[in-house]
């Protein structure tokens, strides 16, 4: 499908979920040489990474727990800039590293919220491995390890990523057609 309409709004194709494969694929590859050894928990953001994160840790080969971390900063197409924790975590992650996997990176303002939460918990390190990142409205210092895919600041639905809790079960990434 070329254009989609979700709910009161137009999508057109923006990323082809064959790419989107190969994009985790090389990240798996990536994750598995720089934490080899180590002891990894991966924290899934839901609802959103969800789909990235299967994707991804069925390719691993490293040894792994794996915990979800549920907030929201969203209403309809942007974010709030008001984090609210969803539901929490309740592994030990005293002295591991944690890999923090998130289907998006705008602003960093719901990051920037995880990643304080997970430092109180007192890993080795924490690394975050995103699908995709809206570079030009980063407004935080915190890195990046793995980034799939830079886009523009669009709004985007599919592969996880939703409008109004529709659209995430697309197999590809659409973007917003403007009006």
């Amino acid at each position: 499908m070329s254009k989609i309409k979700v709910l009161d709004k137009e999508f057109e194709l923006f990323i082809k979920g064959e790419y989107l494969r190969e994009v985790v694929s090389e990240m798996a590859q990536k994750i598995d040489r720089d934490l080899e050894g180590k002891e990894v928990v991966f924290t899934v953001i839901l609802n959103g990474a969800f789909i990235f994160a299967s994707d991804l840790v069925r390719q691993l080969c490293t040894d792994c727990q794996i915990n979800f971390l549920k907030l929201a900063s969203y209403a309809g197409t942007s974010t709030t800039g008001e984090v609210r924790k969803l539901i929490g975590l309740n592994e030990d992650m005293r002295n591991k590293t944690i890999v923090v996997l998130e289907d998006i990176v705008d602003t960093g303002i719901t990051l920037e919220h995880i990643i304080g939460q997970l430092k109180a918990r007192e890993p080795d390190e924490i690394r975050v491995a995103t699908l995709l990142f809206k570079r030009e409205v980063y407004m935080k210092d915190i890195p990046l390890d793995y980034v799939g895919i830079e886009i523009p600041d669009q709004f985007v639905v599919g592969y996880g990523l939703d409008y109004e809790g529709f659209a995430r079960n697309l197999a590809d990434i659409y973007r917003e057609v403007s009006a």
